[in-house]
Order: C-alpha cells, then structure tokens, then sequence
C-alpha cells in the first residue's frame, strides 16, 4: 500500500490526536481543572458546615419540640449550593456556583 492511499482509520486518528493536542494546550480546560479542584474544597467545607447545621437543628428539636426556621432555611441554601457544584464537577454545568458565576442560593424549597 502506498503513502497516498492512507487508511480511513488513520486520517480519524490523526484528526483526533489534533483534537486530543488541542484539548490538552487549551487554556479553558486546564481552567476548568482548578475550577474543580477548588469546588471540590469548598464541597468539602460545605459538607461540613452542613453537619453543623444537621447536629443544632436536632438539639432545637430535641430541646424545643418544634424545627427552627433558620437552621431549615440555610440547610436548603446549603443543599442546593452541593447540588449545583456536584453539577460543575460532574460536567453537567459550565456554570461556576457561589462565589463566581452564581449566587448564594436562596434557603426557599423548591
């Protein structure tokens, strides 16, 4: 076979090793990965700040008898704030949650 009549398969290697080496020098997807790396700190720290909030609203209830409506209002803030930087993370957003493209989510249900 000669170097004229290259194989198709070869031609959609090339094309996408170009597009591999594209991917790989690209600006925007090495900014995404420290997009990611910092969401994935602050998920951690949102993690936390929500036991803290699990932990006092079940010793108001228990103390109380009735839930406290702030410990309810940033527990849905902090739930919908975790779902939006799952999304980030996950590929299934390109919008960067609280403190840059969004934000503070609301504590409304729904």
């Amino acid at each position: 076979m000669s170097d004229d009549n290259t194989p198709a398969d070869d031609v959609v290697n090339e094309s996408g090793e170009k597009a591999m080496e594209h991917h790989l020098k690209s600006r925007s997807t090495w900014l995404r990965l420290v997009f990611m790396v910092i969401f994935y700190v602050l998920i951690s720290v949102a993690a936390m700040v929500t036991t803290v909030v699990v932990v006092l609203g079940f010793f108001w209830l228990l103390f109380t008898g009735e839930t406290n409506a702030r410990l309810k209002s940033t527990g849905q803030g902090l739930a919908t704030y975790l779902s939006q930087i799952i999304r980030y993370l996950t590929f299934n957003s390109d919008d960067k949650p609280f403190p840059f493209d969004m934000e503070w989510p609301s504590g409304d249900a729904g």
